[in-house]
């Protein structure tokens, strides 16, 4: 098979899975017997034909406005800047793998219970139950018992406020950073990290970097319970035990880099570009200045190497979101409008 002939049947298959994915999820006709037969008809034809192929989500589960406007995000008019929270969601034959969570639904509800005042009014927090991952999973047909795992890039308020609402879940996260969050020693981390977001948790898996190198950087494989698709990049800087996702996806590698970056044009360009308002954030929530630039010049590098065929976004970028979201199937983009 020649390889412009593998590409269009790779982009069938692909048609096929998004189309069958809402035909499972969206077809009141089917009783639940015949909605579990064809979707596992469908789960063997997409695996079987695309070797392992994964439908991926891309899911704003936060917005936040803080004061600063353009000299935050680069783009907006008014005096509040638009920050997002770029979480995905993964489809696999374990189950839905969340990335992130966002804010959650207890976020939402009692928010000076669960999260700092200081940093509710610094971020400008927008506490809205359609930006939660669990109304947007369920927008998507699916429930909170087919979330399966959660991968956590590290455990910061903004990024962990999800986790309880998906009780059966297991949580994957880098062992320095569950340590760091449980110590929260100083003025940011004692507000940073908010034991009220995870501590009914049941199911955490613990990791350690180790094991065969990724493009350089070190690397967490075979994630328990995961596809070996799914990798943890610990990124440290941000905080001790940052990590990025990575996903090995049929048009190349996807790197969910978390707060390892904050503005788009600190990676697509050879010199760093960063607005005043995030130089100034990432400066007030860096625990080691030199890993987290460090870190940045890596991933900077790989970006521009095209040859290495590498996406990467950050957690907080509204520019960066939209594009990847406007990249993804119709049914995803219904989501996050």
């Amino acid at each position: 098979m020649s390889q412009s002939q593998a590409t269009t049947n790779l982009h069938l298959i692909k048609q096929i899975c998004s189309v069958s994915t809402a035909f499972k999820l969206r077809s009141p006709g089917l009783t639940a017997s015949a909605k579990v037969i064809a979707q596992s008809a469908i789960s063997h034809i997409c695996q079987s034909r695309n070797g392992g192929f994964m439908q991926i989500h891309h899911l704003n589960c936060g917005c936040m406005c803080p004061i600063g406007g353009a000299l935050f995000d680069g783009f907006s008019r008014g005096p509040k800047a638009h920050l997002v929270c770029h979480c995905l969601l993964i489809e696999t034959e374990q189950g839905l793998v969340l990335i992130d969570t966002g804010f959650g639904l207890r976020d939402i509800k009692s928010p000076y219970s669960r999260l700092s005042p200081f940093f509710i009014h610094f971020n400008g927090i927008q506490f809205d139950k359609k930006y939660t991952a669990l109304d947007q999973i369920e927008r998507l047909g699916f429930s909170a018992r087919d979330v399966r795992h959660i991968v956590l890039t590290h455990l910061d308020f903004d990024h962990a406020g999800g986790l309880e609402d998906f009780p059966e879940a297991t949580v994957h996260v880098m062992q320095t950073e569950m340590e760091t969050a449980q110590d929260r020693h100083g003025f940011i981390a004692k507000r940073r990290y908010r034991p009220e977001q995870w501590d009914e948790v049941k199911h955490w898996k613990y990791y350690s970097a180790g094991g065969e190198p990724w493009f350089g950087f070190e690397a967490v494989r075979n994630l328990d319970g995961l596809p070996p698709e799914i990798l943890l990049i610990p990124l440290a800087g941000h905080t001790r035990g940052h990590a990025g996702i990575a996903i090995d996806t049929p048009e190349g590698w996807l790197l969910h880099a978390g707060d390892a970056y904050f503005y788009r044009h600190e990676m697509d360009s050879a010199k760093r570009r960063c607005t005043p308002g995030f130089r100034a954030y990432q400066w007030m929530m860096e625990v080691d200045r030199k890993a987290r630039l460090l870190n940045q010049d890596r991933l900077r590098a790989l970006s521009s190497d095209h040859n290495q065929g590498v996406r990467l976004f950050c957690s907080h970028d509204a520019m960066e979101f939209k594009a990847f979201a406007d990249q993804s199937s119709p049914q995803n983009e219904k989501v996050h409008q």
